[in-house]
């Protein structure tokens, strides 16, 4: 007869992982963590928990070395929790649970680089509107570290794809049947040959994805893209923003959406989802101009 496993069983992994992160509210905290709300008045106004719950939760994470505290005024001396190494590991699971409660709780369970325009998913996508953009920063496909909010430059525009490569074989397994998937080469070219209109308008373009640096580096080349393209493949923009994914050759993938950031980080349009990629490009051209029209008149 099997044994049941109980959260002191010191060989299951799964139930050692729980004893830590199994509690509602623990993820939950991780989750906002994440998304760069580190002090304890933002985590409470978020989350809507009391201060007694909030603190135990704090303190049970801080001792497991999940997040650690650090001093952001002297006097009085107060702390904002930050994710450590341990915390950050914990990325790719809050990334799996959104995409399993995106296929299977609110969907039907299909993998699908899209979603429909009347989905909890999308709306979710579209929320972003108004909010920052956390101080992160991502490798480029030469492997700089860079910040996804380009600096000098007014605007830019984020445009978030699954996955484009510089070898047809190298795409996963029945890519082509995936509905939103085809169209990233499309999507990528669009914007090199645009590239000249937006720095006019004063924008910077990165393309985004969870490929490699080194996967992104030959597709750049071989289009001879002017754009520079960011790797996700850590989850840090995804998990920040609450992007919306699918599983793909047992890889994470982005799909496909446009966000235009301005300088003080804050997403000014939101094109999800995607369906016309050269309409797409335009319409974010178009919203830049407009913002930029607004900008100068106030």
């Amino acid at each position: 007869m099997a044994r049941r496993t109980t959260l002191e069983d010191a060989t299951c992994a799964i139930a050692q992982a729980l004893d830590v992160v199994g509690d509602w509210w623990t993820l939950l905290i991780v989750r906002d963590t994440a998304r760069g709300v580190h002090r304890f008045d933002e985590l409470q106004r978020e989350l809507g928990m009391s201060r007694k719950v909030l603190t135990e939760r704090l303190r049970l994470l801080v001792d497991a070395d999940v997040l650690t505290r650090v001093p952001y005024q002297e006097r009085p001396v107060r702390h904002e929790y930050r994710l450590t190494p341990r915390g950050r590991a914990l990325l790719p699971v809050l990334v799996a649970l959104q995409d399993w409660g995106d296929a299977w709780v609110l969907g039907d369970g299909a993998t699908s680089a899209t979603a429909d325009e009347a989905s909890t998913q999308a709306r979710r996508v579209h929320e972003l509107l108004g909010t920052r953009v956390p101080e992160l920063t991502l490798p480029d496909d030469t492997g700089e570290p860079r910040d996804p909010v380009a600096d000098g430059t007014p605007f830019t525009v984020l445009y978030c794809f699954p996955g484009a490569y510089a070898r047809p074989e190298a795409y996963p397994p029945g890519w082509s049947e995936i509905p939103g998937a085809p169209g990233c080469t499309l999507e990528s070219c669009a914007y090199r040959d645009r590239l000249a209109d937006f720095t006019a308008a004063g924008a910077t373009v990165y393309g985004v994805s969870t490929q490699r640096p080194d996967e992104q580096r030959a597709f750049a080349e071989k289009e001879r893209l002017g754009q520079r393209l960011l790797s996700d493949a850590e989850l840090s923009l995804i998990t920040a923003l609450r992007l919306p994914t699918f599983r793909a050759a047992a890889a994470t993938r982005l799909k496909r959406l446009t966000l235009v950031v301005d300088r003080a980080r804050v997403v000014r349009h939101v094109q999800y989802p995607v369906t016309d990629i050269a309409g797409s490009v335009q319409s974010a051209l178009d919203q830049i101009g407009r913002l930029a029209r607004e900008t100068q008149e106030s």
